[in-house]
């Protein structure tokens, strides 16, 4: 846990037109009662899903 966020899976900004990998991730583990969102870590140029304030979901 960083910041008091767990990352729970990484994407890489790049992928192709239309996809959508980071937040259909994100939508299945609000499906599952994570409050799951998708954030932007512009040093690596990848997408995070994390939750706030969850320990142990990593």
């Amino acid at each position: 846990m960083v910041n008091g966020r767990t990352v729970l899976e990484r994407f890489p900004a790049g992928g192709p037109r239309g996809s959508r990998p980071a937040e259909e991730f994100a939508h299945a583990r609000r499906q599952e009662g994570l409050p799951a969102e998708v954030v932007m870590d512009l040093a690596t140029d990848m997408f995070l899903v994390i939750v706030r304030g969850v320990d142990g979901a990593e």
